[in-house]
């Protein structure tokens, strides 16, 4: 990151910007969201002493801030795009750090909570329009790069988020979690202010609050179905209820959104192949890595019996990959184009899920490293040229919603991966065992339980197979195109 920060205003870049600097502002937001996402999971059993409450309500300490930032997404990136991307994300910077600072101080956990949906509302706007002021602020020819850093940041935060947690906690208190967090964002809002470039309001816009509200309302819902499945069941009336209103709310925002002239969501996007492909192969891998690496702990420690801290440390090794490998795959996208590095990426991706897939009982240390190298390979190879093409094929004033709908793939899959995926081993354990249904998968044998995981795997297998179709078939698709438009010009010129 040193080069980008030395590095003078680029060519393609607006004038008087530093986009070094830029990056940092951005970089730093993308870490305060991602660690603050992480760093209180670990003080959860904590807070059930500390505030005298039930663990079902503690709970929504993490699933107030996931909610508000899946929900909002949509609406900021519009916003940003309407009232200029420096206003909506230094508005970020602020309410996370108020919300930082409410959290501190919280005297129980309903307050506790309400203010976790603050911080929420700020991580949103952090999250949706840091790639997109990165896409702004640096041309072609450096984006993949540029794009690459902040990736690389995002795994730093993953990394560092239960670590900073846990020893905040141990050596302070909880409440030192949020401190650091109105540290962070008070440093963040500073620089932010002082090297963003300035935006006007779009001339002629306006929002779309039918649609706005729609969209809100059909992620919420959504989200909300999924997290009270994973305890009420799937089945449950009030769960079928939510995911059933979130498909009736769904279809209402598209015939809104067809109908507006300036909708929340432009439609068009995704008739722009780079962000169609882009947003569905994203979505597999954050499903398929969120839901894979949430039961790795059950794995590692209750079949193979592994210390927690040595768990934390085999865990560590696709996060750290990534973080080395995303800003050369930003470069490599940068020089040969962003499609031929995807493909090398799911490709990679594949491979590290069909040799997960061979986790048995006896699986060693060593194995366990060498069957997940391939997808912190894949991941880091494939995550920054998606981003790249992603936000490079966004319509002129459509920076704020695209980056905003990347940043909305990788909150769903961690939903879905972590619950649908979750929900899939343990039933297939189960299942594997002979047991009754309604039985705790964790309280298995290792055989069922390892078979519970080899069902699951040949799920992901599949998923990511199909994206890496996807991908393949789209850079053919995309060469043909070019072909085809230089032999056209050739003609032209002859004539």
């Amino acid at each position: 990151m040193n080069d980008a920060l030395r590095s003078t205003t680029p060519s393609g870049s607006p004038s008087g910007v530093r986009p070094g600097w830029v990056l940092a502002a951005t970089s730093l937001a993308a870490f305060a969201a991602t660690v603050m996402a992480t760093a209180v999971n670990v003080v959860l059993p904590t807070l059930v002493t500390v505030l005298d409450a039930p663990f079902a309500t503690v709970q929504w300490v993490v699933v107030a801030y996931l909610l508000a930032s899946i929900a909002l997404l949509p609406v900021i990136g519009r916003l940003a795009d309407l009232w200029g991307k420096r206003r909506v994300f230094l508005f970020g910077y602020v309410a996370y750090g108020l919300g930082s600072l409410a959290c501190a101080l919280a005297p129980d956990v309903a307050t506790l909570i309400a203010f976790r949906t603050v911080q929420g509302v700020g991580s949103a706007a952090l999250t949706a329009l840091g790639l997109a002021i990165v896409t702004d602020v640096f041309p072609a020819g450096e984006r993949g790069r540029a794009l690459g850093i902040n990736g690389a940041v995002i795994s730093v935060g993953i990394v560092l988020g239960p670590s900073l947690g846990g020893l905040l906690g141990d050596l302070a208190s909880w409440r030192w979690i949020f401190v650091a967090g109105v540290a962070i964002s008070a440093v963040g809002a500073l620089l932010a202010a002082r090297v963003l470039p300035r935006s006007g309001r779009q001339p002629g816009g306006s929002f779309d609050l039918a649609g706005g509200l729609l969209v809100v309302a059909t992620l919420l819902t959504f989200s909300l179905g999924l997290t009270l499945g994973q305890s009420l069941g799937f089945t449950a009336p009030r769960v079928l209820g939510l995911i059933g209103a979130s498909v009736v709310l769904g279809w209402a925002f598209v015939a809104v959104e067809r109908r507006v002239a300036q909708p929340i969501v432009d439609l068009r996007l995704f008739r722009e192949r780079d962000v169609s492909v882009g947003l569905a192969t994203g979505a597999t891998t954050f499903v398929s890595i969120s839901g894979v690496i949430f039961l790795m702990p059950f794995y590692l420690e209750g079949v193979l019996g592994h210390p927690a801290w040595f768990v934390g440390l085999l865990m560590a090794v696709v996060p750290v990959v990534l973080v080395v490998v995303a800003p050369i795959a930003g470069i490599l996208s940068d020089r040969i184009g962003p499609r031929p590095v995807t493909v090398a990426g799911m490709a990679l991706l594949a491979v590290g899920y069909v040799a997960v897939g061979t986790l048995d009982v006896d699986t060693t240390p060593l194995g366990y490293v060498l069957r997940f190298l391939p997808i912190g390979l894949g991941m880091g190879t494939f995550q920054t040229p998606n981003n790249t093409a992603i936000m490079s094929a966004a319509r002129r004033g459509s920076s704020g919603v695209a980056g905003s709908l990347l940043s909305l793939t990788r909150y769903l899959g961690q939903v879905v991966g972590t619950i649908g995926l979750g929900s899939l081993w343990a039933a297939r354990a189960v299942a594997r065992a002979g047991a009754e249904v309604g039985t705790d998968a964790t309280t298995l044998d290792a055989a069922a339980q390892v078979a519970g995981l080899g069902d699951l795997l040949r799920v992901v297998q599949v998923l990511i197979l199909a994206g890496l179709a996807l991908v393949v078939v789209d850079l053919v698709r995309g060469r043909r195109e070019r072909s085809a438009t230089t032999v056209a010009g050739a003609v032209v010129k002859r004539s």
